[in-house]
């Protein structure tokens, strides 16, 4: 497996504008890409915070995975996810090495990306996201801009 590359922390707010204020007025966060992503029920907002992004995640529905989170432990850290060169063999790998993963097979995620979680009853509590950028996809990333 390749080395983890940090590429961004997900939190979990009930509203992307009521959290605003803290992220891009008090600490100045440069505001991102905002987008709706259906097959996780939830509309993101990338803010770019120094080497990494940070991802401000509102649920769309009551019953998707960030509104039972929202509802059973409050707004705040919801996952850290690791940008990776090819999901589907990273998968394998982590399945035989017995790590347990939210989903059987890749499913969309913003940017036109890839994503899966590690179950955090594999991780020791911290839910992980794998993100692959597919060709096409969106990769405005700080280190990328910079190298570019």
């Amino acid at each position: 497996m390749e080395s983890l590359r940090l590429d961004h922390i997900g939190i979990a707010v009930r509203s992307i504008d009521q959290a605003l204020p803290l992220w891009r007025d008090a600490l100045g966060a440069k505001i991102g890409d905002r987008e709706s992503i259906p097959s996780q029920q939830v509309e993101v907002l990338f803010l770019e915070t120094g080497e990494t992004r940070t991802e401000l995640m509102e649920p769309t529905s009551s019953d998707g995975a960030v509104s039972r989170f929202i509802e059973k432990r409050g707004e705040g850290l919801h996952h850290i996810a690791y940008r990776v060169e090819d999901l589907s063999a990273t998968m394998k790998k982590l399945e035989s090495a017995g790590s347990k993963l939210i989903y059987s097979e890749p499913r969309p995620g913003s940017h036109s990306t890839l994503i899966n979680f590690i179950h955090p009853t594999s991780t020791g509590g911290i839910l992980i996201e794998l993100v692959e950028y597919t060709t096409g996809s969106h990769t405005s990333h700080p280190e990328e801009e910079r190298n570019t």
